[in-house]
């Protein structure tokens, strides 16, 4: 492992620390509280406790949130765990760079019209870019325990 690579160690610990998925996550935390604050504004405009009144923006607002909700935090652990194995610094920024843009694409498709060029582009690839890297880590971390690494 070239100097460059090797795991940073918490202060008094000798467990690496994921400081490039650390990075990440607290600029996706930043854009899951946008997200958030999107379906609070549409919430109080149409005076909606629960549900979504019916209002196809507040509808696609309420979905972003939550699928970024479901996907990035296991995705999101699974990388610190192969940045913490000591999987390549190269590997760990592809593998949350595609999160990150995954999941600014993927609100972005849901205000679309369905079927359109915008909506095939940011939603269906920002979901199909979630599944790979999701799935890409999977089978890495199994890879890695059926080779003993």
């Amino acid at each position: 492992m070239r100097a460059a690579e090797s795991p940073r160690r918490a202060q008094g610990n000798n467990m690496p620390w994921p400081h490039i998925t650390a990075g990440y996550l607290a600029v996706l935390a930043l854009i899951y509280t946008a997200l958030a604050v999107n379906v609070v504004r549409l919430r109080n405009s149409h005076r909606a406790a629960f549900g979504d009144a019916d209002d196809p923006a507040l509808r696609s607002a309420i979905r972003a949130h939550a699928h970024f909700a479901e996907y990035v935090p296991v995705t999101t652990l699974m990388v610190a765990m192969l940045e913490m194995s000591g999987i390549a610094a190269s590997r760990v920024h592809l593998l949350m760079g595609a999160l990150f843009v995954s999941r600014l694409a993927y609100p972005a498709g849901m205000y679309a019209r369905p079927m359109s060029l915008q909506f095939r582009i940011f939603r269906i690839g920002g979901m199909w870019l979630t599944m790979i890297v999701l799935v890409s880590c999977a089978v890495t971390i199994l890879l890695r325990l059926w080779h003993g690494a």
